[in-house]
């Protein structure tokens, strides 16, 4: 789980610090330092929700039944799997105009107040931190009691993310954007569909539902669960050595689909001369 989890914190944590960099910059270079301390609180508010939701989801249910836990569970690896599919498009057509959308909108806030603009870092960096919040229950779940890998795995890919986040701002690293976000996504194309393929399993042993003992193959007396290559298996894909007809349907349609949706060629935008063109993300330092 090291790696799938910190491939997620890396590609959230960077996404959130790319908004926190171009609100930044922009408030510099605009000389307008006194709204930085609304962007800040905006982001301080969206980072304490995050974090108190990952902690009632992954603490809160530890008191609920067996059938409870696994509906829980299970639902929450479903709504994870939502996430990072909108996450995967949204970045790969968004990345080329994030920056003049974000210093729009921040440039209507100062106009409103310190609470819109409080508003604008705190929306900002919110999506990205709920569904950080989600990511991390469903994998700790996935991976299950008496393992710190989950976590680990999200603080190095935090903790990677918010580096580049200040190497960028100082000018010190240049990163390919639109490249970055396409190979990352087709890597977490694949970690969703472990993650909805274990969270199928968590509904079906919830009795939500059928199939839990119809088994499209069982390879555990050849893949040695505690062997390297298992857990890593299991670790990137959330792959089981033994997988229900449900999980391999579900696995196979969702990585075909929404891998080759992916993959196809972006229509080429019309150039609109009358504007001017709108800097990407890593120039927005």
């Amino acid at each position: 789980m090291l790696v799938s989890n910190a491939l997620i914190g890396l590609r959230e944590g960077l996404e959130a610090a790319l908004v926190v960099v171009i609100l930044v910059a922009f408030l510099v270079k605009t000389d307008r330092r006194w709204a930085l301390r609304w962007v800040w609180a905006g982001v301080g508010v969206a980072v304490a929700l995050s974090v108190g939701l990952g902690a009632v989801l992954t603490y809160g249910t530890r008191q609920l039944s067996f059938q409870t836990q696994e509906l829980v569970g299970g639902s929450a690896s479903i709504i994870a799997v939502a996430f990072v599919t909108g996450m995967v498009f949204w970045m790969r057509s968004a990345s080329r105009t994030i920056s003049g959308e974000l210093k729009g909108k921040l440039d209507k806030a100062i106009d409103v107040g310190p609470w819109a603009v409080a508003l604008v870092g705190f929306l900002g960096v919110g999506r990205e931190g709920l569904e950080t919040a989600i990511f991390f229950y469903a994998t700790a779940q996935a991976a299950g009691t008496g393992t710190v890998q989950p976590l680990i795995g999200w603080v190095v890919g935090l903790g990677a993310a918010i580096a580049l986040g200040v190497a960028i701002y100082q000018g010190a690293v240049r990163i390919n954007l639109a490249k970055f976000f396409r190979y990352t996504g087709v890597l977490l194309v694949f970690v969703a569909g472990g993650i909805l393929a274990y969270g199928i399993h968590d509904l079906q042993e919830a009795a939500l539902l059928p199939g839990l003992h119809a088994l499209a193959f069982d390879v555990s007396s050849t893949v040695d669960p505690g062997s390297w290559y298992a857990t890593l298996l299991k670790g990137i894909f959330n792959f089981t050595p033994a997988t229900t007809v449900l999980q391999a349907i579900a696995w196979v349609a969702y990585v075909g689909i929404v891998l080759t949706l992916f993959l196809r060629p972006q229509r080429p935008q019309r150039p609109q001369p009358a504007r001017a063109a709108e800097p990407s993300a890593a120039q927005a330092a």
